[in-house]
């Protein structure tokens, strides 16, 4: 699990957590208004079943755990074994990596690998892996666009219920039940509770995450693309080595024990 995201989780909820025992004196059902759950929740909910294609509503629980669980290799492991293939195709020829790709559980950096073993050209390699990280990014986009309308959408449905609320308390003036014009103001205020809280504690960082993790697939992707080519170019493993490097900090490099 992504240890950030649990702490986050965690710091959040006690923080919450607390407030909401102080206020209410650990009577936490005061906070809780089944009309403003289906106003913020639901409403929220539609906007993006309204806004997007069936098929990427369905690749929703994949996002949720693509923010959970971070399944990546890191940066570091990634430049060692494109170097050290490096190596192997410059002193055994490129035809001897056959049995290094067959290990590999990256399906982009095999699929670079084996067009660069088959022979393809490097304007060829490169093309088709351009398309797949171009694809690879329209995927993403999806899922960060669901979070977004949830983030654009939930407080605008939380204003709906603060007026829903508004309008039952000033229809119940007349009569003067204070129980009934305190429950219209409790769905009014709790309402937009709701909708501010599913926008900056839950949708938004949820979809900031995904646009990070995104990023930092794409820079790995374009990191293996120059390797791949590199290799298939016939180059020095120093220059191959060289040009992966750069994507990376000069702190990050001095933690790999390999300098620029």
């Amino acid at each position: 699990m992504d240890k950030a995201s649990l702490i986050g989780l965690l710091i959040g909820l006690g923080c919450m957590g607390f407030v909401f025992f102080e206020v209410s004196h650990g009577h936490f059902e005061m906070f809780f208004s089944m009309e403003g759950v289906l106003m913020v929740g639901g409403g929220s909910v539609s906007v993006a079943f309204i806004a997007m294609p069936m098929d990427k509503i369905k690749q929703v629980p994949g996002y949720l755990k693509r923010f959970l669980f971070h399944k990546g290799k890191p940066t570091g492991e990634v430049i060692k074994s494109i170097s050290a293939m490096s190596e192997k195709a410059r002193r055994d020829g490129i035809l001897s990596l056959e049995a290094e790709i067959a290990k590999l559980d990256d399906q982009f950096l095999k699929a670079g690998l084996k067009m660069a073993v088959d022979g393809s050209s490097p304007e060829t390699i490169e093309s088709t892996l351009r398309m797949e990280i171009l694809a690879m990014q329209e995927r993403h986009k999806a899922g960060k666009k669901f979070f977004d309308l949830i983030k654009l959408y939930g407080p605008g449905y939380g204003l709906v219920g603060t007026l829903v609320g508004q309008v039952g308390m000033f229809g119940k003036l007349a009569d003067a039940d204070i129980g009934v014009l305190g429950h219209a103001l409790a769905l009014a205020v709790v309402a937009t509770m709701y909708g501010a809280i599913i926008a900056n504690a839950v949708a938004g960082p949820i979809g900031d995450k995904l646009a990070l993790r995104s990023s930092e697939e794409i820079q790995g992707r374009e990191l293996m693309l120059q390797g791949i080519l590199s290799i298939q170019a016939g180059d020095n493993p120093r220059a191959t080595l060289d040009k992966m490097l750069a994507f990376l900090p000069y702190t990050g490099r001095a933690k790999l024990g390999l300098a620029a």
